[in-house]
């Protein structure tokens, strides 16, 4: 299987050379860092060259690096049921740049385009409705960018006075995660299975 994915490293990197700026087997998976200008077009090839037909797209991701100028990779997961092979499609993306919609080459990009641009921010040019699909209306923030709040920025709740949902800030009412690895919370007045062993 290795040998089968290095042969097809070799013939994308000899097809699209444009496109390829590294690929490596890694884990039983062919790694393909494409360049973000390529994206679409390269996409289409994996899809329609005899010799890849990737037509299968499983998965898009993406992955924050906020120390770097490029600060998020892009992730797409193709597999081919035809060679019975799976691939993996990095771009390199900044902050303020947006990725072209693969949309028009696999019409299941739309939903997982919106779930990338809900949970990182990161814009896709000519998505059909990129609109935010896991969180609420208003919601601020992007969850899975390595510099939100763990706790977020407001915490909703349904108010049986007011017979509606409230939107209010966080507020803890004490240190966030403070351990005093015995019990689950600093100052708890109860002792758990096996605390007892602990101090033999």
């Amino acid at each position: 299987m290795s040998e089968a994915l290095t042969q097809l490293a070799e013939h994308l990197t000899l097809k699209r050379p444009q496109a390829v700026i590294a690929a490596e087997v890694a884990f039983g998976e062919l790694n393909v860092e494409v360049a973000l200008s390529q994206l679409v077009q390269f996409i289409d090839f994996l899809k329609t060259d005899s010799s890849c037909r990737f037509s299968t797209l499983v998965d898009i991701t993406a992955v924050d690096h906020p120390e770097r100028p490029a600060r998020f990779d892009v992730v797409y997961h193709f597999l081919s049921m035809y060679q019975n092979q799976r691939i993996r499609v990095k771009v390199a993306v900044r902050e303020d740049e947006m990725v072209p919609s693969i949309t028009p080459v696999h019409t299941a990009a739309n939903w997982f385009e919106r779930e990338v641009f809900d949970m990182f921010g990161i814009l896709f040019s000519g998505h059909p409705d990129l609109r935010r699909i896991l969180t609420d209306y208003g919601f601020r923030g992007y969850p899975l960018r390595k510099d939100f709040p763990t706790t977020g920025y407001t915490e909703v709740r349904y108010d049986e006075a007011q017979k509606r949902v409230i939107y209010e800030p966080v507020k803890l009412v004490q240190e966030y995660r403070q351990f005093d690895f015995l019990s689950p919370w600093e100052g708890a007045q109860y002792v758990l299975p096996g605390d007892d062993k602990a101090k033999a």
